[in-house]
């Protein structure tokens, strides 16, 4: 039977049977509540947090994947139908949205005005700004924009015990002291449930280039050599993404190293920088350009490559996982190399692509769940030895614990905890969902 006391903190036809107690990628809840509002929300977790019931957050679903060894909380809070914008000031470049709300949606509704969230995480039609925010996500254009850190300038956020506080502001210039958002961003949730997000906007880019570099035979320096040139330079690429050669032919037909170099200025500007990259390759290096909606449309199949949430194959053989790969910028092409070779030894099929600006990496791997847990572990081994890390942002629940996701705790890890203990001191919030089983 349904609780009577949760009955009594949110209306009956909220609260729902979870059908799919075996779900694979776990991180669901005995009961689903449905929350439409941060009244709701607050609710729901005092009442989970004075009767010692543990709480899962989602909202898309598409980070359902990304950490959490344990399979079902006693609540799922469904932050899916709390959404929409709740202002949008043309003037000061601003937006106050809700937590539910697709980064599709926010696009098209700022896109009205031109203007624009420079975030480009994978699969914007399902991910939500709250899961965004909550896991830090960003995409190639990281190199320009910065993560979703960098776009946050205040959050609302409901603690563990039901209490609500207002951390940053609603304008881009802020009081000085302490940046109280960045304690949330990240934190996959464990610390307190985003309500509501107010971040900092960009006008829509007049024109938008993409410059694909074609490297026959690998050529993992000349790639360097490219791209540090490129970063030397006066020129402002928005991404400088190295893709490998599985990756560069589904998304160019060429099975080559592609370095895809994206550009968002007034059109002169645009083929100026394309004209420079020509004139600076070596010799043997084939150059394409993309532009407009031809661009836009090949980032757009980039951020469909991996995994969702919603499209894992119950067929063992195809196994999905995908990784986040940190390092130097420098290491980018090297561990992706990496990534392509551990992958045939390993019997797993890879799709992968890093940032050679800003040094995070994606790797999307395909197989038996012996081998990919296998292939995540050399795979990690060699990272580590170049001081880079590499976490499991999407994996079935049965691999998470033998796989190690986050990998071995960080130094700093009784931080983490002490925040964690401040914060959640019953533990009821997101529970083994980040670090080192916070």
């Amino acid at each position: 039977m349904v609780s009577p006391t949760i009955e009594s903190v949110v209306l009956k036809d909220q609260i729902k049977r979870n059908d799919e107690p075996e779900h694979p990628l776990g991180n669901g809840g005995d009961q689903i509540i449905e929350a439409y509002s941060e009244e709701d929300i607050s609710n729901v977790l005092a009442h989970a947090n004075e009767h010692g019931k543990t709480v899962t957050v989602m909202s898309g679903g598409t980070k359902r994947g990304y950490g959490g060894t344990m399979k079902q909380a006693d609540i799922l809070l469904s932050l899916k139908g709390f959404q929409g914008i709740v202002a949008h000031s043309v003037g000061d470049l601003t937006l106050t949205v809700r937590p539910g709300t697709t980064l599709k949606a926010i696009s098209d509704k700022l896109a009205e005005n031109g203007q624009c969230l420079a975030l480009d995480p994978s699969w914007p039609e399902l991910a939500t700004i709250g899961g965004v925010i909550a896991a830090n996500e960003s995409g190639p254009k990281r190199l320009l924009y910065g993560s979703a850190r960098d776009h946050v300038i205040g959050t609302r956020i409901v603690y563990p015990d039901g209490r609500v506080i207002r951390t940053g502001g609603k304008v881009v210039k802020n009081v000085a002291g302490y940046d109280m958002n960045k304690l949330f961003i990240g934190a996959m949730g464990t610390l307190g449930v985003i309500s509501e997000i107010t971040l900092k906007l960009r006008p829509l880019p007049k024109y938008e280039g993409l410059s694909l570099v074609h490297f026959p035979d690998g050529r993992e320096q000349e790639i360097h050599h490219v791209a540090k040139r490129l970063m030397d330079s006066m020129m402002e690429p928005v991404s400088l993404e190295v893709l490998t050669p599985a990756t560069a032919e589904k998304l160019t037909g060429q099975r080559n190293y592609t370095l895809a170099i994206a550009w968002e200025d007034q059109e002169k500007a645009v083929t100026q920088q394309e004209n420079w990259v020509a004139a600076n390759l070596p010799a043997g290096i084939r150059h394409t350009c993309l532009h407009e909606q031809d661009a836009r449309e090949w980032w757009d199949q980039l951020r469909h490559l991996g995994p969702n949430g919603y499209n894992d194959d119950v067929n063992e053989a195809n196994t999905q996982a995908a990784l986040k790969i940190g390092s130097k910028p420098s290491d980018v092409p090297s561990i992706l190399t990496m990534a392509e070779e551990f992958a045939e030894s390993h019997h797993v099929s890879v799709m992968a692509h890093g940032g050679a600006g800003h040094g995070i990496s994606r790797v999307y791997v395909n197989g038996f769940p012996d081998d990919i847990i296998a292939y995540t572990k050399t795979l990690r081994s060699e990272v580590e030895k170049k001081h880079g890390y590499a976490v499991c942002t999407h994996l079935p629940f049965a691999l998470r614990e033998p796989a190690n996701v986050w990998g071995e705790k960080p130094g700093y890890f009784s931080l983490l905890e002490g925040i964690k203990q401040t914060n959640d001191p019953k533990k009821i919030l997101n529970r083994h969902r980040f670090v080192g089983g916070i």
